[in-house]
């Protein structure tokens, strides 16, 4: 063939061979025993977190989570005895764009579950049902303390509020893990 002359094949027969070509070559990957326990598992893995993201809600373990509600009007003496803190008011802060919510730690041992960094801390909008989560930024990283807690300290983490989601007055959830309080008014 002169270089100069190219052979034009019809498109329709392109899709036809490409297509083809890619069937035979899953059919192949799918006669592998293994490559069929793979295809299942990444097949559930990709159901399991879809069915999570379209809730909106992180995994919370809800199988050994205590949920306390404000509402109750022991939920104070009940986490000062299962988690070592004591509530302190969230507020609105950052011209309505954070959430800050803070903490004093009672007991230093019963908390420490609250400072782990790989425990991802997020903010529940009870009306709307949206996620918010806490901001990492590039110099500081995440915007909540995660040292080892002492006793008669406060300690606080901020709540991205992207749109001015949660105003005063809305009701929310803090999840840090299985710690999990609900009907926590925004000051």
């Amino acid at each position: 063939m002169d270089k100069g002359k190219m052979r034009t094949i019809p498109t329709s027969k392109m899709v036809a061979h490409s297509c083809t070509t890619r069937r035979l070559s899953k059919n192949r990957i799918l006669q592998q025993p293994a490559s069929k326990v793979v295809l299942v598992a990444c097949l559930g893995m990709w159901i399991l977190t879809t069915v999570a993201a379209e809730a909106g809600l992180p995994e919370t373990g809800k199988n050994r989570t205590v949920s306390f509600s404000l509402q109750d009007k022991n939920a104070g003496d009940l986490l000062a005895q299962k988690w070592g803190i004591r509530l302190l008011p969230l507020r609105s802060t950052a011209a309505g764009n954070m959430l800050d919510f803070r903490y004093r730690v009672l007991d230093a041992r019963k908390s420490a579950a609250l400072f782990r960094r790989e425990t991802k801390p997020y903010l529940l909008h009870q009306r709307s049902g949206k996620v918010l989560a806490v901001p990492n930024t590039a110099k500081i990283g995440p915007l909540r303390n995660s040292d080892t807690p002492q006793e008669g300290r406060n300690y606080w983490m901020f709540f991205r509020n992207t749109g001015h989601l949660v105003s005063k007055g809305d009701k929310v959830t803090v999840i840090i893990g299985e710690f999990r309080v609900e009907d926590i008014v925004v000051e």
